[in-house]
């Protein structure tokens, strides 16, 4: 039987594949609290011609207009790939509780990297940092980002 986790990233891993189809990086996400999911997102930078239409902040200003608030504490941010620094710092801002993610997204990563702004707990006057769970359907996002368009 599948976790929540599982299939709340199947949901973004559908939503990565609609990215792909649209000719954009494969990278899906949403955000939940409780049992509702109030934001969704896909990669979006060339369609939209926005450098910052990450799938991330997608479903983060979604679920922003969602409770017609910023503060998403008590949210969890699925997504594909680990969260980048443009997306850890728009996570931080808000306050979401946890991230959880399938895959690391390298050199740019919010947690892995040598900027890792979603684990850093000595930046003050910003909300705690997240709970961060990695590696739900590690193998699925993996295979959906080797399809990443030319």
């Amino acid at each position: 039987m599948e976790t929540i986790h599982e299939i709340h990233m199947r949901r973004c891993l559908e939503l990565g594949r609609a990215a792909l189809e649209a000719g954009e990086v494969p990278v899906g996400a949403l955000v939940r609290r409780g049992d509702a999911v109030l934001g969704e997102g896909q990669e979006g930078m060339r369609a939209l011609l926005d450098p910052s239409a990450h799938a991330e902040v997608q479903a983060i200003r979604e679920a922003c207009r969602s409770l017609g608030s910023f503060d998403l504490s008590g949210c969890t941010l699925y997504t594909t790939v680990e969260p980048c620094v443009l997306c850890a710092y728009v996570v931080r801002r808000t306050g979401v509780s946890r991230v959880v993610y399938g895959v690391p997204a390298g050199q740019a990563g919010g947690v892995t990297s040598r900027y890792a702004i979603l684990a850093d707990s000595a930046m003050t006057g910003w909300p705690e940092p997240p709970e961060i769970l990695a590696g739900i359907l590690a193998e699925e996002c993996r295979a959906l980002l080797r399809e990443r368009p030319a």
